[in-house]
């Protein structure tokens, strides 16, 4: 467009200032427009072409001509392209020359990330004075930081997991450790299920250390962890309470007589040498049990002081056996 004389621009000025905009003529037909509303609508093919046939008016509604358009001067728009109507383009329209034809200055709104994402639009697209890349870099500045929070709350989780789990393990062998125990044990108490106790001692571990060492012993310790595990239930609460302490917490068991046959079988197996680093050790070990169905109201110190009592009864009688706190019948 050379030089219009209504509003003293020519078109590379207009451009400039305003690269979103709609010159109409009086019946509503484009005259020029911007090289960037250009771009996304369709570009050189708008020349021409009614401004009512590309466009809806969304609000103020009802604006379908140039005379509504013309009383809506000043006033701010909000239109879609007829071909995009997902999207939604703020506009603003003032009368040039004679008042017939508008000047229609438009902005992308809320809409801005979108449509540069969706139209590869660069700083050039826009005025020099409009500020919509300075916010696409502090919105893009923004989740580069939310996503680093993030990644950086996942991590913060992720060692507090592990913090969590490591406070409740036995760092020898793996096994849950007397706080742990402590929790299952209120936990199945809570949910009043039924439940065997196991408390085991080996005997005559200090010989072990005395003989071949603390590496020794510790490894014995490691290798009867594994045999534990073996001989319970993924279910089961294994747990090192002391130097050569243990107690297993067997929820739902079968009665008794269940709870024995386990106890009699982690018998057998430590009965048999064991390979501790080259060297083979022989221990056994004294078990008491007890069972919470043997209790009106069973409580946590109770049970563990019963199977305390009946391991040390085991241990009087000559250890490497099994016995049942006195008050737990094996008919049940």
């Amino acid at each position: 467009m050379p030089k219009d004389r209504t509003f003293g621009l020519d078109a590379a000025a207009l451009g400039a200032l305003m690269p979103m905009h709609l010159l109409l003529a009086p019946d509503g037909r484009i005259e020029a427009h911007g090289a960037t509303v250009g771009r996304i609508l369709g570009g050189a093919g708008l020349t021409g072409h009614s401004f009512f046939d590309l466009f809806s008016l969304r609000r103020p509604s009802g604006l379908t001509n140039m005379s509504a358009l013309r009383a809506r001067a000043g006033q701010r728009l909000h239109l879609s392209p007829l071909d995009r109507p997902t999207a939604v383009l703020r506009g603003l329209a003032v009368p040039v020359g004679d008042g017939r034809r508008l000047l229609l200055n438009l902005s992308f709104g809320i809409g801005l990330i979108e449509a540069v994402q969706d139209h590869a639009l660069t700083d050039a697209d826009f005025a020099p004075t409009d500020l919509a890349m300075e916010l696409l870099y502090v919105v893009e500045a923004k989740s580069a930081v939310m996503q680093e929070l993030k990644d950086l709350n996942l991590r913060l989780q992720g060692a507090k997991t592990v913090a969590e789990e490591q406070a409740l393990t036995d760092t020898l062998t793996g096994l849950r450790n007397r706080r742990a125990l402590a929790a299952e044990l209120e936990r199945a108490l809570q949910l009043r299920q039924d439940f065997g106790l196991m408390h085991l001692d080996l005997d005559h571990f200090k010989t072990v250390n005395d003989t071949y060492g603390h590496a020794i012993g510790d490894r014995l310790l490691r290798e009867v962890a594994k045999v534990l595990r073996s001989e319970t239930r993924a279910g089961d609460t294994v747990a090192r309470t002391g130097g050569d302490e243990f107690v297993i917490l067997l929820p739902d068991l079968g009665g008794p007589a269940d709870l024995l046959q386990i106890a009699q079988r982690i018998n057998s197996r430590l009965s048999l040498p064991l390979d501790c680093g080259g060297q083979s050790c022989r221990v056994t070990v004294s078990i008491g049990l007890t069972v919470s169905s043997a209790y009106a109201r069973p409580s946590a110190e109770e049970l563990l002081n019963d199977a305390d009592h009946a391991l040390y009864v085991a241990k009087r009688e000559g250890r490497g056996c099994t016995r049942v706190h006195p008050g737990v019948s094996l008919l049940r």
